[in-house]
């Protein structure tokens, strides 16, 4: 899937958390910024390449849309390293050991794992064999299931249609609830009953 649909997936998915416990800004921030982190970092070698010399900006622009066989041509190191962070970004295995170890340290969920979650399972339904099969069960194997590529045009419009509907319920609930419950105002304790 794209990284904006990504990050509003994942942050729909924190808003709708919101409506049942208390969700801080910041675990907001950190979801959204966990569930695009996948996406992003694989990007590191290739803009180092360009940064330090070598590459170009249009080989970094023609990367980050490039279709299955179509990728810009690379130095090999560029390639090893992006190809390696985007299994290991992927990874269903790695994301279930950093989590195990931040509970066992934090002794709960720390919730803007739930982001890079988010990622994980959309990417392994939303990658075909064809498009950059998400390798969920990597360093074992970086084979991948068979999903739609979410650049097919029909599943495109379809995930934002749905990613739309899913904007205005939050907002509707949100816009209901604010008619319903007014704005709690605690009494002044200085002040003397009349």
């Amino acid at each position: 899937m794209d990284i904006v649909a990504h990050t509003l997936w994942a942050g729909f998915g924190a808003a709708w958390l919101a409506r049942r416990r208390p969700v801080s800004r910041t675990a907001v921030a950190a979801t959204i910024t966990l569930a695009a982190l996948p996406d992003v970092i694989q990007m590191l070698p290739v803009l180092g390449w360009w940064w330090f010399g070598g590459g170009s900006l249009e080989a970094v622009r023609a990367f980050a849309i490039a279709l299955p066989g179509r990728e810009p041509v690379m130095p090999e190191w560029v390639t090893w390293w992006s190809h390696n962070i985007h299994c290991v970004a992927h990874s269903a295995v790695i994301a279930a050991g950093i989590t195990l170890l931040l509970w066992a340290w934090r002794r709960t969920l720390w919730l803007p794992l739930l982001g890079w979650w988010s990622h994980i399972v959309i990417d392994v339904f939303t990658h075909s064999a064809d498009y950059y099969a998400s390798p969920v069960l990597y360093p074992f194997t970086q084979r991948g299931f068979d999903g739609i590529a979410w650049i097919t045009p029909w599943f495109m419009v379809a995930n934002y249609l749905a990613l739309a509907a899913a904007g205005a319920a939050l907002f509707l609930h949100a816009r209901r609830q604010s008619r319903v419950r007014p704005e709690f105002s605690p009494a002044d304790p200085t002040r003397s009953p009349t």
